[in-house]
């Protein structure tokens, strides 16, 4: 199979990040892929702190109706990153990651369980603030097969991979919008981590550069194997990132290293 990771520098303009996202779609499906993803916040990226989102939306609304038409369009099974899912009664929005097949129906949705706070050397992140976490772990059974869902600040807590790999997953999705300052110390150790603790093949397609004046993202997406070998990095900037997926090879690698098999704590 031929997986794609889009690499996007999405701002505060919804219309603008859809036709760039449709833009690079179009081009990993021109390149073959049949799985394509997208980062966090794919839809809309602005500062933390500027109140309520003004494209909070449905599973029904906008930003799902063209995930669903670009999967029918180009017959790929679209990850799409996440997007700020409105729920009724309150200001907070679950940051939400919605599957879609290539017929254009819906596969997975999952809400981000692991929110972003923390105080590091130079920002202080609330993301509870303004999204509201999730509690549920996920996977998309699509037809190329279970993917593991997850996004980014997840990425830091392996038990929920674990989990995924226990419900049948061997793609795991990390979209994500990385700081500069974790992003280059953790980024590529911990997706390589989860990819060889969880023998799948991770697809981590990131947020780059800069969306506004006061927020920046790391970039870096790629693709890495069970064994852990980085199949792919996309270089700084917006672009795609393209790698083979052999589960020949993953079902090798269980097989000479059996630690699925071998783990004894639950």
């Amino acid at each position: 199979m031929r997986a794609a990771v889009i690499q996007m520098t999405s701002v505060p303009d919804l219309e603008h990040n859809l036709a760039r996202a449709a833009h690079w779609i179009a081009r990993a499906a021109e390149a073959g892929a049949e799985l394509v993803a997208l980062p966090e916040n794919f839809p809309f990226l602005r500062e933390e702190d500027a109140g309520p989102n003004p494209v909070a939306q449905g599973l029904d609304g906008p930003v799902v109706d063209f995930l669903r038409d670009q999967a029918k369009r180009h017959r790929v099974v679209l990850a799409g990153g996440t997007l700020p899912e409105a729920i009724p009664g309150e200001e907070r929005v679950y940051n939400t990651s919605v599957v879609v097949d290539s017929d254009g129906t819906i596969r997975g949705v999952y809400r981000k369980i692991h929110l972003f706070d923390v105080a590091l050397s130079r920002a202080t992140h609330q993301e509870s603030l303004y999204v509201a976490p999730g509690d549920e772990v996920a996977v998309a059974e699509t037809s190329l097969g279970i993917l593991g869902l997850s996004v980014c600040y997840d990425l830091r807590f392996p038990e929920l991979y674990r989990a995924l790999v226990d419900r049948g997953a061997r793609i795991l999705l990390v979209p994500a919008a990385f700081t500069v300052p974790t992003g280059s110390d953790h980024w590529e150790v911990l997706i390589r981590a989860r990819a060889i603790e969880s023998q799948t093949f991770v697809l981590a397609a990131a947020q780059y550069g800069v969306h506004t004046p006061r927020r920046r993202s790391y970039g870096r997406s790629m693709i890495v194997d069970p064994w852990g070998l980085v199949l792919c990095t996309v270089a700084d900037g917006e672009g795609v990132g393209l790698a083979e997926l052999d589960f020949d090879r993953l079902e090798q690698v269980r097989e000479r290293l059996p630690a699925l098999r071998h783990r004894r704590l639950s």
